[in-house]
């Protein structure tokens, strides 16, 4: 079986007889029922591949949808002039950079329909060319917009640029409203709806679909159709893994399914990408985040005050908030939703919120890994061993190996995040005891400022006391003062108690001492 991993072109995936999940019959009822759509989806969720499909059924081309749901749906199969606009081809760093991609879309379409340019403003180019289309095929044109914000996403935080590009696009997209008599189809992509509202304000009949629950899997692969165009892959994925068939697919679950875009949770869907790379590799993997990190969600992290260890907890947003993004920085609820690190996981009819998570453990530990840069300040190669080398001495029951490993983490005072050293000791050690979670049982409980951990393996019980800017004694004193060691009187493991000082001043580990 060939995996289409990176590749967004319908047509050739088609022609190259590429594994293709057959979305076609939500793209005719689409089609069927409306005029203007706007759907928004994380990144590599197969926008693009989307829009490529629609291009190539509104383009006549009957031929590459043999076998397909749509083949049987469209009767006259016409062919349309398609104007299909890829926002997706530049960084966005300067001004000129959206000129410079609008103004070789325009030039490209004005060659192909035969006019002449006329103007320098892009909205009046645009419009001159919806006039030629239709003039010279003698039907209206279909209008295609993949990653309609990117530029406006890329750069908030950037007052000017965003809006020297928000005024750009609001121009070049009124076009869609003055010249709908002549518009057949509409569709825009994008990951967020940051801008929809500003950049779209003239173009109020835009329906957006990104959480209607008859769309919610018309981007990515849902449990049934794993099943139906995968099972033999999934197979051999466990072959390859020594599992067993229903195991597989339990860990394929785990690792990659639990996306929702609608309130109701009617069908979930697995991150395409990943499940293909790791078909392709027979391997789990964390391969959507391997791709890259989004530039915005680097600058939020950096500066925002939000609590991020609620996360884990799952968090409650309105479904106003859930919509918007107007302070990113004091709320990045929005954006972890609508760039795909968070999910939905209920919503409550009578006072409009929604519940969210982490929609499975590649997103989870993925993002843990993300943020722990910021407030471990391990150097990067050490970082990434140091977990493991934690969850070794762990479970071989050497503690005092385990606190070097954790006294070295603080030891360069290099951080990314200034601010409130205790915070951001609390914040560290949470995410370390995340990450070992994929190892060893974590608990926490939180109060006034101390955290208590409680570490369990096969063989061994750790009792850990935090103290801020106080003494490795009194926070073992602790342990014994509150009868942390009791529940496990009767348990046969080995239990040890860790007290450990951090000192605010030094920003570090000032002492820790062990109790066998």
């Amino acid at each position: 079986m060939l995996y289409p991993i990176g590749i967004q072109n319908f047509e050739d995936l088609r022609r190259s007889e590429y594994v293709y999940v057959d979305k076609t019959a939500l793209i005719y009822r689409l089609v069927s029922t409306g005029k203007y759509y706007f759907l928004s989806r994380p990144r590599r969720f197969g926008k693009s591949l989307l829009i490529s499909t629609m291009d190539a059924y509104f383009s006549g081309k009957k031929v590459l949808f043999k076998g397909l749901a749509i083949e049987q749906l469209e009767k006259d199969w016409i062919e349309y002039p398609v104007l299909h606009l890829d926002l997706n081809s530049s960084k966005y760093i300067n001004p000129v950079d959206l000129d410079v991609v609008l103004d070789q879309q325009l030039n490209n379409w004005e060659a192909e329909y035969g006019i002449a340019r006329k103007y320098d403003d892009c909205s009046a180019r645009m419009n001159d060319v919806i006039d030629a289309a239709c003039r010279k095929t003698g039907r209206k044109v279909v209008i295609l917009i993949d990653e309609y914000d990117k530029p406006i996403v890329n750069n908030l935080g950037n007052e000017a640029l965003v809006d020297y590009y928000r005024k750009t696009l609001q121009g070049f997209y009124s076009v869609l409203k003055a010249k709908d008599g002549q518009i057949k189809f509409g569709f825009l992509t994008g990951v967020s709806k940051i801008g929809k509202l500003s950049v779209f304000s003239s173009l109020n009949n835009l329906t957006d679909i990104s959480m209607n629950t008859d769309f919610s899997d018309i981007c990515g692969i849902s449990e049934s159709e794993l099943k139906d165009y995968f099972d033999d892959s999934v197979s051999d994925l466990a072959l390859q893994n020594a599992m067993t068939k229903d195991d597989c697919y339990a860990r394929l679950k785990k690792m990659y399914d639990g996306y929702y875009f609608d309130r109701s949770m009617t069908v979930g869907v697995y991150n395409p990408f990943s499940i293909l790379n790791t078909f392709y590799s027979k391997d789990f993997g964390e391969y959507w985040f391997e791709t890259g990190t989004p530039t915005l969600l680097v600058n939020v992290m950096k500066k925002t005050l939000f609590d991020v260890p609620t996360l884990s907890d799952k968090v409650v947003v309105s479904a106003d908030d859930l919509s918007g993004m107007q302070d990113i920085i004091n709320n990045p609820i929005p954006l972890f939703y609508q760039t795909g690190y968070l999910t939905i996981k209920g919503y409550d009819k009578e006072f409009k919120e929604y519940t969210l998570g982490f929609p499975n453990d590649e997103v989870k530990t993925g993002f843990l890994k993300f943020i722990y840069s910021y407030y471990v300040p391990a150097n990067p190669s050490e970082g990434k061993t140091m977990t493991s080398k934690m969850a070794r001495a762990l479970r071989g029951g050497d503690p005092y190996s385990f606190m070097r490993s954790l006294e070295a983490l603080f030891a360069n005072t290099t951080y990314q995040i200034q601010g409130d050293a205790e915070k951001n000791f609390q914040y560290a050690m949470y995410i370390i005891m995340e990450l070992l979670g994929e190892y060893v049982q974590a608990e926490r409980s939180t109060s006034n400022g101390r955290i208590d951990l409680l570490l369990q393996t096969k063989d061994y019980i750790y009792i850990v006391e935090l103290k801020i800017d106080n003494s490795a004694e009194a926070a073992l004193q602790q342990i014994e003062d509150k009868g942390y060691a009791k529940p496990f009187v009767d348990d046969p493991r080995k239990l040890f108690k860790i007290g450990v000082s951090f000192s605010t001043a030094n920003r570090r580990i000032e002492d820790w001492k062990v109790s066998e």
